[in-house]
């Protein structure tokens, strides 16, 4: 079988949509999907952990490389330096962790990430937007206070709380900037 030889940068795109999770994605773990301030705040401490491969205590390039390593090794089943047609498509995952498929495109094509295009996708905007000084890492100070304003701008209704149609309309908004000319979404209403 011919090999694909794949770069890090490539291979790390398969999980753009989630190194760099926002509030109430794929749930609070508990079962009223609805995400509290709390749960915000923690859910943003243990992805900075998780991140932090080097725990240096801060995420910059060092880290991002360890990750893209530690991927590409995990694929590379077969440890020949090189990912084949069969190792890529033995580490996609078809359903969603609740059981579901995931969404299909206009074309009937399953949608494997929501990196978008472009290097990094939306996590690489995300963690340059949380770079407060600029200085190319982010701290844990910066990465909490990033999913907090995030945190802050879904929940519409201010009660402290982001249920999923908060969550939804913040997604089709952040959405609505990135592509111009689209009608923009309506905005939630609050349920309570």
């Amino acid at each position: 079988m011919k090999k694909l030889t794949i770069g890090l940068s490539m291979a790390a795109l398969a999980i753009a949509g989630t190194a760099y999770a926002g509030p109430g994605r794929g749930g609070d773990g508990d079962t009223n999907r609805t995400l509290t301030r709390a749960e915000a705040q923690t859910h943003a401490t243990e992805m900075f952990a998780r991140m932090d491969a080097n725990k240096d205590g801060k995420l910059d390039a060092a880290d991002r490389e360890a990750r893209r390593t530690a991927m590409f090794d995990r694929i590379d089943s077969n440890k020949d330096g090189q990912i084949s047609r069969a190792e890529f498509f033995a580490n996609q995952r078809p359903e969603r962790a609740d059981g579901g498929q995931r969404p299909e495109g206009a074309d009937g094509k399953q949608r494997g990430h929501r990196g978008g295009k472009g290097r990094g996708g939306n996590g690489h905007h995300m963690m340059r937007s949380a770079d407060a000084n600029g200085d190319k890492a982010v701290t844990q100070a910066e990465f909490t206070a990033s999913a907090m304003q995030r945190f802050e701008n879904a929940d519409a209704n201010k009660d402290g709380q982001v249920t999923s149609e908060e969550r939804q309309a913040a997604r089709s908004a952040m959405r609505d900037q990135k592509r111009p000319g689209r009608a923009p979404a309506a905005p939630a209403q609050p349920g309570n």
